[in-house]
């Protein structure tokens, strides 16, 4: 560190300011070397405040202005000394208008006390005035010059307990009154800091404090965007009713839902500043001119607008802080925030040494050749020319920046106008479709006639209207270039019509072009992945983040998540609920995106459905267990078995779930307790809320079907198998497997499986209780039609199925291996390994079996019926009549 005396001459020589300060306050350069070698910390602030013994309202002004002179100076002699980050300098400031507000309020409340006691709530707390901080000071990133903004609220309209009593309005009107003039009035002594009250609820038109039902009901009726946007960084900075302030705030500035919508409204804003800017030639200032301090905090906010509803961890108020947190969740490139950072560090230290010089309040560049070549020293530079070319290159990236997530893509006319707006009349509508060569233009020129005379439309906002206006033109575009482009069309005026008076979605397919592409593609390719975006349109926002594309899930990280997402909203069913559903569906929609896309095997996806399945069921089965009235323990004995599907691992996107729920408990209660929670889990699956639902369920494969005990215990289960179950109900064993709940009972289960497959068995009367079923489910199947269908028929998925659970409930007690729960694939495969069928048999079995689920899955993603009418698939037919005649004739 060179000598303290350089460092105040060096200090003084880029800043007039400071150079008079030393000479006003003579006891100031002794004062900040004692300590210079490290930051100023609350505890130094407030030692400093104290050495003069206890304050009163005629030593308070004096002493905070001394000590806005002290640690000032300190932060600048610190900062152009290199000593300082910016981080430093920022909190620094920040911390400086924390201590002299609250010693302020402090202060001016006691004397008020004085005159007329204090304002109480209903239990008897003296209640506090709440003083909140909003801009850079919320944010703890208050500049060196800065004014402070602040706002004025209390929790409840009670009267004070003095001998004069008051209502706490006036009280508060008085203390704030008195707290602003302690820090805003200019003496000989300077002042501490300019206050800015026009935040308020109706600006300098508003009362001076407001109570939080005033300020909650303000929010509801009046709030602005700009003042979402400005509520972003409020910070309580006195009182004690933090948390009951921001519950109250928190709505307002975060939407439960994703807000598209504030990328227009912070467009408009941007724009009124910049009009501004130019109108006031401002060219030259950092904060608010192109590429300025602004633009930056802008876009940290914009995302903050739009997801901070729905992902908390971005309801920070610094600046950096929200910015680095972009890259991990996909929505900014690491290295544009690396720019963005540099740059924000450049400009705000550019911005300190510019207000050092006389401690004005100022983001322009100075006027002067002297000053920009002092200032230009200060920040390092040869000259000021060598400044300019890293100011404008910053500049320039920053602009960059803000222009890609600001710009409307919809601007200006589309060639395609004339489709929409003309669309009240069908025939210049026609004209354009039948010139992108739509099939059948008549009937889709209806259809958006329809649209336009729809209720629906009729009832969206100026906005809205504006931004569909913008967005059909390039839909009616894109949906023609598809292969099926009338199928299209018509999928994607479903979804518009079903997401039109929800401004928040056209905006977003509105600003992002590529989503609209991708939201195309998916309404091309399948019917399925059509209706279940327009049943949940809040899925538009997976498609934004092109890198979920290549990523494979971690279920694992994924049920952690939700965990403790659950356990956030614990006091709260409803939202626990909706949160579960918006989860699973997000995670579907990513599987299917992945599964359009040519990525997933139709075995791969099923892993992967029945893998979220599994999760969904554990996390059900905990919450139901927290909110169970009557537990007797902490962690039920109980567990969740799949069959079916599920247990299989064979699971499709609309598969239902078949269960059954066991317990293993003595308590005298268990079974009781175990059938609530059963029912719980089994309404908490299949219930419709707002966000959907989870799962239709099937619980008639437990014991004695539908008359049967909703849950039973092991025991009674393993009695009924050995005893009382048919052999279909056996067959169905030889896919159920542990899903959900303790697992020690999940293990027991295991075994117990295992141990009921494995009884040896008459086989040849097995074959013919076997081919009995496979006769009545033939008999049964009520769709025979035309053509080959993929599961009933002969030949068909069906057949495969009973092949392998033939061989396991026959073969089993012989071939242990045979148990595994690995797919029907990999048995038939494990039966040609131990020579109970020939291996050029399993193996065409094998790639039949996968080449017609592969087929049943593409016709069920257009919601088509499982059957085909041509020969395409009489290879794998072919084939799996050989493997039935080789297992069920040849014995």
């Amino acid at each position: 560190m060179p000598a303290f005396d350089e460092l105040l001459h060096q200090t003084a020589a880029y800043s007039r300011f400071f150079a008079s300060q030393l000479i006003a306050h003579p006891w100031l350069g002794e004062r900040i070397g004692r300590g210079i070698d490290r930051p100023l910390g609350r505890r130094d602030m407030l030692a400093f405040l104290d050495e003069e013994g206890e304050l009163t309202e005629e030593t308070l002004g004096r002493r905070l202005r001394h000590l806005r002179s002290w640690v000032y100076g300190h932060l600048m002699v610190r900062d152009l000394a290199g000593l300082a980050s910016l981080s430093e300098v920022t909190q620094g400031m920040s911390l400086l208008a924390d201590v002299a507000v609250s010693t302020a309020q402090r202060v001016v409340a006691a004397r008020l006390a004085e005159r007329f006691g204090v304002p109480r709530r209903a239990d008897g707390r003296e209640q506090e005035m709440v003083v909140i901080g909003m801009g850079k000071l919320g944010g703890g990133e208050l500049n060196v010059s800065s004014d402070i903004d602040l706002i004025f609220a209390y929790p409840e309209d009670v009267d004070t307990d003095g001998p004069r009593s008051i209502g706490a309005f006036e009280f508060y009107t008085k203390l704030g009154r008195g707290l602003i003039n302690a820090l805003a009035e200019r003496t000989a002594e300077g002042f501490v800091f300019r206050v800015d009250m026009r935040l308020r609820p109706n600006g300098d038109s508003g009362p001076l404090v407001a109570s939080f039902d005033m300020l909650e009901n303000y929010f509801v009726t009046q709030g602005r965007e700009w003042e979402r946007y400005a509520w972003i960084k409020a910070r309580p900075m006195t009182g004690d009713a933090d948390e009951e302030l921001l519950s109250i705030a928190r709505p307002f500035v975060f939407r439960k839902y994703l807000d598209y919508g504030a990328i227009n409204a912070m467009r408009a804003l941007h724009a009124q500043i910049r009009q501004e800017v130019a109108r006031r030639e401002m060219a030259d200032n950092i904060k608010l001119g192109p590429g300025g301090i602004r633009e930056i905090e802008f876009i940290a906010q914009v995302f903050q607008l739009i997801r901070g509803g729905r992902d908390r961890e971005l309801q920070q108020r610094p600046t950096l802080k929200v910015l680095s947190l972009l890259p991990e969740r996909g929505l900014m490139p690491e290295a544009t925030v690396v720019e963005l950072t540099e740059a924000y560090e450049f400009l705000r230290r550019l911005e300190h040494r510019i207000q050092y010089m006389d401690d004005a309040q100022t983001h322009m560049l100075p006027a002067s050749d002297e000053d920009r070549e002092r200032l230009a020293q200060s920040m390092g530079f040869a000259d000021y020319a060598a400044l300019s070319e890293v100011l404008e290159a910053h500049r320039g990236r920053v602009a960059a920046h803000f222009a890609a997530v600001f710009s409307d893509p919809a601007a200006g006319e589309h060639e395609l106008d004339e489709a929409w707006s003309g669309a009240g009349d069908t025939e210049p509508t026609c004209a354009v479709l039948e010139r992108l060569n739509y099939a059948d233009a008549s009937e889709l020129a209806q259809r958006l006639q329809g649209f336009r005379q729809s209720p629906r439309f009729r009832a969206m906002s100026d906005d809205s209207r504006q931004r569909l206006a913008a967005l059909m033109p390039r839909v009616i575009e894109l949906c023609a270039r598809q292969p099926n482009a009338h199928d299209t069309l018509t999928r994607m005026l479903d979804l518009l019509e079903a997401i039109c008076r929800r401004a928040a979605y056209l905006a977003l397919l509105q600003q992002y072009p590529m989503t609209l592409q991708r939201v195309i593609e998916l309404t091309s390719a399948s019917s399925w992945a059509a209706r279940f975006l327009t049943r949940h349109p809040l899925l538009l926002d997976e498609l934004l983040d092109a890198r979920e594309l290549g990523t494979v899930p971690d279920w694992h990280a994924f049920a952690q998540d939700l965990r403790a997402r659950l356990d956030e909203h614990d006091n709260d069913i409803e939202q626990q609920m909706d949160l579960m559903r918006e989860a699973h569906h997000a995670q579907v929609f990513r599987l299917l995106n992945q599964d359009i896309a040519g990525q997933l095997t139709v075995e791969k996806l099923s892993d992967h459905l029945s893998a979220l399945a599994d999760v969904i069921l554990e996390e059900t089965l905990y919450v139901c267990w927290q909110h169970l009235a009557k537990r007797h323990c902490d962690n039920p004995s109980f567990i969740v078995v799949g069959y079916g599907k599920l247990g299989g691992k064979e699971l499709g996107y609309a598969s239902d779930l078949d269960i059954v729920f066991l317990h293993d408990d003595p308590h005298p209660d268990a079974q009781a307790i175990y059938a609530r929670l059963a029912q719980r889990i089994n309404t908490w699956l299949s219930s419709q809320t707002p966000a959907g639902l989870l799962f239709e369920t099937d619980l008639r494969l437990r014991p004695n079907g539908d008359s049967g005990l909703l849950v039973s215990s092991m025991e009674a289960f393993e009695k009924y198998q050995r005893e009382s179950a048919w052999v279909w109900e056996h067959q169905a064993l030889t896919r159920a497997r542990f899903c959900a709940g303790k697992p020690e009972l999940g293990a027991a289960f295991e075994r117990m499986r295992g141990e009921l497959l494995s009884q040896p068995r008459d086989v040849p009367k097995l074959r013919e209780e076997v081919l009995s079923m496979r006769k009545k489910m033939r008999d049964a199947f009520a769709d025979k039609g035309e053509g080959f269908e993929l599961k009933h028929d002969a030949g068909g998925l069906i057949d495969v199925e009973f092949v392998v659970q033939f061989l396991v409930l026959a073969y089993a007690s012989q071939w242990p291996e045979l148990l595994g729960n690995i797919g029907n694939i990999a048995l038939l495969r494990l039966a040609a390994n131990v020579g109970l069928i020939p291996a050029d048999t399993a193996h065409e079995a094998a790639d039949a079996y996968r080449d017609l689920r592969r087929a049943q899955h593409a016709l069920r993603l257009n919601e088509k019926k499982s059957r085909i009418f041509d020969d395409s698939m009489a290879q794998q037919r072919k084939a799996v009549n050989a493997l039935w005649r080789c297992v069920f004739e040849q014995i």
